[in-house]
């Protein structure tokens, strides 16, 4: 007899439930050791990226498993806003996914039809094949699929700045993340995500969306940028990735005993 199992809380569902700030670290590797290994250190949620990340299905799904035992909520981010990609990242298994690079409430809406079952949404039918049913072990799944489905979208253009209330509007999005890498280098600052005028758009954005009702989130690997963004009264934050944890303490621990002169010798490739 096989077990009838319930779908995990989405993030939505968290999120309302939340009394704080949920802060959350990216998992950039590919690896799901390390994605086991993030998992268990404390943070509300995890990122799992597929946009910047040597993530592809496979490993993505290998994450998913790995984090499922912890208390902590997976998050996928698809490379693209894309029917297909979307569909399959969701047949994995991923209820909560981050939509990048959505500047218009058309995009908004195309992501939101792609995470949905007819007749809301375009999402093709395949519980019985898929990890996201359990493969039809989760009772009346194909009916029950959008109230285990939060979907994010990214705003991270001057472009969706200014779409930001229409974006926040769109049905079935559940909330917004802004990304101000990519917001500092379309307003011409790449870079410089302190800058005083994507800080501004960074809050012009957080304003529109907690106004339109939706939760919204930041990413800010800065601590003081984090705090002060959890303080504007944002509902969640990414606040740092494993790839960059270790790049940088890895260094931290190679400058304590290996010589600045030596380490830049030992980086120069050899001559052949």
């Amino acid at each position: 007899m096989s077990f009838r199992v319930e779908p995990d809380p989405s993030f939505k569902d968290v999120l309302a439930a939340a009394d704080r700030p949920l802060a959350g670290i990216w998992v950039c590797s590919g690896s799901p050791l390390i994605a086991e290994l993030c998992a268990g250190a404390g943070f509300d949620w995890t990122f799992i990226d597929a946009e910047h990340s040597p993530n592809g299905l496979e490993s993505v799904l290998a994450q998913l498993q790995a984090v499922r035992g912890y208390p902590t909520v997976p998050v996928v981010r698809p490379p693209v806003n894309d029917t297909v990609l979307i569909k399959q990242f969701l047949d994995l298994g991923a209820q909560t996914l981050i939509i990048p690079m959505v500047h218009s409430a058309a995009d908004a809406e195309a992501a939101v039809a792609a995470a949905h079952y007819p007749p809301r949404g375009v999402r093709g039918v395949g519980s019985a094949l898929a990890r996201s049913a359990r493969w039809n072990r989760i009772p009346d799944y194909l009916s029950r699929a959008s109230e285990t489905v939060t979907i994010i979208v990214q705003i991270e253009s001057a472009e969706a700045v200014a779409n930001a209330a229409q974006i926040a509007a769109v049905d079935g999005v559940d909330g917004v993340f802004i990304g101000p890498s990519d917001l500092a280098a379309s307003m011409g600052v790449i870079g410089q995500q302190d800058h005083p005028d994507v800080v501004a758009a960074v809050d012009e954005s957080i304003r529109a969306v907690k106004a339109a009702g939706k939760f919204v989130g930041v990413n800010a690997f800065g601590e003081a940028s984090a705090r002060r963004y959890m303080d504007l009264g944002v509902d969640f934050v990414g606040v740092g990735a494993d790839v960059a944890l270790l790049a940088r303490g890895s260094e931290a621990l190679a400058a304590k005993f290996v010589p600045q002169d030596a380490a830049q010798q030992a980086g120069t490739p050899a001559s052949y």
